[in-house]
Order: structure tokens, then C-alpha cells, then sequence
């Protein structure tokens, strides 16, 4: 969970610098692209002020031109009103343009010559006014044709055309450079955009995976405390047979070794009473008499040698009793190895130990193993569990049948194993089901020898390995035995230390 943590918050990290690094760009692109519009808007502005400006102060001096050679042709009074009217406004249309040159440096306006020019052009025509109000026609129209005006008008329609070209050139410059520069803000905010859009969606795909990350674990989570409030009911159930079990253990120990001590403390007596009638024989002073010879003899021959031999008998089946015991409890306390097993493979090597005397018996074994290869458990106890089982299922089998043996192994959700052995034996009664599993407790016709601990030390061994056996059968209907583990032994040896 730190990991996924660790890797989110790395990775949003990362994902927000990428999307602060591409918002600054675009705005510095935007900044910078937007103060170079406004700046050619600014210088188009004012070049526009300086054209505008030339066109009309070129079309006042031409309007006062036409208002004098109309006033000379026809003599209206409006003609030289509108030539009055374009004099007194040339006067400040030379100023703006004057104001508007001086705001640019692109081209030089020569506000001098131009008003010096436009001085001369207007003395001239208003020369020709006075003439012709002192009805000297033929002078007036001398001054108009007169070359000198003709080329005052040409000086300055070449100076203010001239920069309206320039001006023209540099307006349509800077039309460009704006479409240019407003075409690039474009693109850099598109791409600015579709590179946001990406970073987004590439946050947004980094948060769903947390998310669903996230999910996971709490399903896994919700999982795990399922499986170990089931673990913690399974352990309670165990921990509560365990001490039922260490009751009858200490039941069954207390009276089946109580019965040779028994034996024991009173054949002791038996000798002791003999030993009197030994020593009496062997201390009598002088010859013992017949009856205490008869009784000494008596007590050679008959009475010492059946003390002794009940003696021996009970130390012996203590003895057995006692190495029961340890050889359950050495099981109990060995260290448990987990190893991958092919349960099918262990199955087939157990069954050919049996080989010989199932085949003299007329009978056959049969394994059926599915998806058990992934069984993690420990294989010595294993092989002590199958070997006991199968070692039963031969020394009880019924004598007027074949013997018939099957296992069965199938999985049983996700963790654990169920085992089948089954044989067609002379079966237990019902009422000996649970009895069979406990210490030195037998059933049925005692025709075979034994102590009673096979499947005693079979379920101690099972349990160990975090399992339970049980047994359904009749009375020679055979016996089926069955055997639940868990799929992995390194999970419940780790889960039992924890």
C-alpha cells in the first residue's frame, strides 16, 4: 500500500509540473505574442495617422486647386467659397500630419518643404483672385498657365504620394506580421490546449488507476477479514476440540496406564507374600518341616514365575503405552517443512508399497487427483498419513471380497483440498466413527495386532497440517475416510505464528 502510494504521489507530481511547465509556456507564448500584436497595432495605428493624414492634406491643396480653375472658367461664387473653405483647413491638416510624422520613425515626413510648397501654391492662386477681381482675365490665366504652379502641384503630389506608398507598403507589412503573429497565439493555444487536454487525461487515467488500485485493496482487504474472522471461528473450533481432545487424552492415559500399575502394585503383594514363604523355607532353624518345604516349593514353581511374567507383561504394555505418547507428541513438536507437492506422484509410490498384498487379495488401487499439483505441504507427514491409511485399509479389508482402494483429491474453493480414501473393508459401526481417532481405542473384531494409535497419530498429523479428518462407513459396507487440507501450508503456519 505505501508502494501505490509512493508511485501516486510520484506520479501526480510528476503530472503537475509537466501541466505547470506547459501553462507558463503558453502564457509567456501568449505574453510575448500578445505584446508584439499590440505593438504592431500601435505602429499600424499610427502609420495609418501619417497615410490618412497625407491623403487628406493632399486632397485639400488639390480641392483648392479645382475650386480656382473652376472660379476662373465660370466665375461662381461657390467655387470660391469652396476654395476659401480648403485654404483655411490646410493650415491644420499640415499640422496633424506634422503631429503624426513626428510619432513614428519609420519614414520622414519634410513638414517644411511641404508647407513652403503649399505657401507658394496658395499665393499663387489667390494671385489669380485678385486679378480676376480686377478683371485682368488675361493675366489670371497667364498665372495658371504658368509652368512654376504646375510644378509646385507636381513637388508636392510626388512628397505626400510618396509616403502614402510607404505607408501603404508598411500598413500591408504589418497587416501580415498581425496575421502572423495572431495565427501563432492560435496554434500555441491549440497546442497549448491539446497538450493540456493530455496531461489532464493522463492525470485523470493515473487517478483512475489509483483509484481502482485503491478498490483492490479494499476488496482484498474485505476479503482478508472475511477469511480471518473465518480463520478465527476455525481456530476456536480448534483450540476447543484440541482441549476436549487433551481430555480424553488425559482420561484414556490416566486409566490405561492405571490398569498395569494396578497389576503391577499387586503382583508386588503376590511376591511379597511368596518372599515370606521362601524365607521361612530358607531360615527355618534346623530341617523345615513338610508343609513349609510343600509351600516354598509351591512358591518356586508356581507362584514366582506367574508374579514375574504379570509383571513384565504390564511393564511391557506400559513401555508401548509411553512410546505412543512420545511418538505423537515428537510429531506435534517437529518443525513443519512446506514444499511443493505432486500429490499424484506421492499417491502412486504409497500405493506400490501395498502393491503385492493388494494384488494377492485380488483387488486394485485407483488415484484420481485433480488440480492438486499446486498442494504446498509437508511430505513426511504426509507419507505417514497415506501410508497408515492404506496399511488399514489391507490389514482390515474383507476377506470374501477383492480389495477395492480409490482416492480422490479435488479442490474445494480456493484454498484448501479435499481427500477421498476409500475401500470396500469390513467397515466401523456408527457409533465407533469418532472413537477410532482416539488414543488406543479400537473397533470391531481385535484379529489383528496393534495398540490402537494408527489413526490417532494419523488425525495428530493431519491437524498439524492445519487439516481435519473424518470417516463415514458400516459395517462391511467399507470405509470412507476424508481429509480436508489447506492448498498452501506456508499460509497457515504463517497466519498460526502471527
Amino acid at each position: 500500500m505505501a508502494i501505490l502510494n509512493n508511485t501516486f504521489a510520484r506520479s501526480s507530481l510528476l503530472m503537475l509540473l509537466i501541466g505547470g511547465v506547459i501553462m507558463l509556456g503558453i502564457v509567456l507564448s501568449s505574453f510575448f505574442l500578445a505584446q508584439n500584436t499590440g505593438d504592431y497595432f500601435n505602429e499600424v495605428t499610427r502609420l495609418r495617422a501619417v497615410r490618412t493624414n497625407s491623403a487628406d492634406l493632399l486632397l485639400r491643396v488639390q480641392a483648392a486647386e479645382t475650386a480656382q480653375r473652376g472660379y476662373l472658367i465660370t466665375r461662381e461664387p461657390a467655387f470660391l467659397a469652396s476654395f476659401n473653405e480648403a485654404r483655411d483647413a490646410i493650415p491644420g491638416q499640415l499640422a496633424k500630419l506634422e503631429r503624426s510624422g513626428s510619432a513614428q520613425s519609420y519614414v520622414p515626413v519634410p513638414v517644411g518643404e511641404l508647407r513652403q510648397l503649399i505657401g507658394e501654391k496658395i499665393r499663387e492662386m489667390e494671385s489669380t483672385f485678385e486679378r480676376m477681381n480686377n478683371n485682368d482675365l488675361r493675366g489670371a490665366v497667364a498665372i495658371v498657365r504658368n509652368d512654376s504652379g504646375r510644378q509646385i502641384m507636381g513637388r508636392l503630389s510626388s512628397i505626400l504620394n510618396g509616403i502614402i506608398g510607404v505607408m501603404d507598403a508598411r500598413l500591408t507589412q504589418g497587416i501580415a506580421e498581425l496575421r502572423q503573429s495572431s495565427e501563432s497565439l492560435q496554434w500555441v493555444s491549440i497546442g497549448g490546449g491539446l497538450v493540456i487536454l493530455i496531461v489532464v487525461g493522463g492525470a485523470i487515467a493515473i487517478v483512475g488507476q489509483h483509484v481502482r488500485a485503491l478498490q483492490k485493496s479494499r476488496e482484498e482487504v474485505e476479503l482478508l477479514n472475511t477469511g480471518l474472522e473465518e480463520r478465527v471461528n476455525e481456530r476456536t473450533e480448534d483450540l476447543m476440540r484440541a482441549n476436549s481432545e487433551i481430555q480424553r487424552y488425559a482420561y484414556i492415559v490416566s486409566h490405561d496406564l492405571r490398569a498395569p500399575l494396578v497389576n503391577i502394585m499387586g503382583f508386588t503383594s503376590e511376591l511379597e507374600t511368596t518372599m515370606k514363604d521362601i524365607q521361612a523355607y530358607v531360615l527355618a532353624e534346623g530341617m523345615p518341616g513338610e508343609d513349609e518345604i510343600k509351600q516354598a516349593r509351591f512358591a518356586v514353581e508356581e507362584d514366582l514365575p506367574e508374579a514375574i511374567s504379570f509383571i513384565r507383561s504390564s511393564t511391557k504394555k506400559m513401555d508401548g503405552l509411553i512410546n505412543a505418547i512420545l511418538k505423537i507428541s515428537r510429531d506435534g513438536r517437529r518443525e513443519l517443512k512446506p514444499e511443493r507437492i505432486d500429490l499424484s506422484e506421492m499417491l502412486e509410490v504409497t500405493a506400490a508399497t501395498i502393491n503385492h498384498q493388494v494384488v494377492e487379495a485380488g483387488g486394485e488401487v485407483k488415484i484420481a487427483v485433480n488440480a492438486a499439483r499446486g498442494l504446498v505441504s509437508d511430505r513426511f507427514s504426509l507419507d505417514q498419513v497415506f501410508g497408515n491409511l492404506f496399511d488399514n485399509a489391507v490389514k482390515y479389508r474383507n476377506p470374501e471380497k477383492p480389495l477395492q482402494l480409490s482416492v480422490r483429491a479435488y479442490p474445494v474453493g480456493r484454498t484448501a483440498l479435499r481427500i477421498e480414501v476409500a475401500d470396500n473393508g469390513r467397515g466401523i459401526a456408527p457409533e465407533d466413527h469418532e472413537r477410532v481417532f482416539e488414543l488406543f481405542r479400537r473397533s470391531g473384531l481385535q484379529d489383528q495386532s496393534g495398540e490402537g494409535i494408527g489413526l490417532a497419530h494419523v488425525r495428530s498429523l493431519v491437524r498439524n497440517l492445519g487439516g481435519d479428518i473424518t470417516v463415514t462407513s458400516t459395517l462391511g459396507g467399507g470405509s470412507t475416510f476424508v481429509i480436508r487440507l489447506p492448498l498452501d501450508l506456508s499460509q497457515y503456519v504463517r497466519s498460526n505464528g502471527s
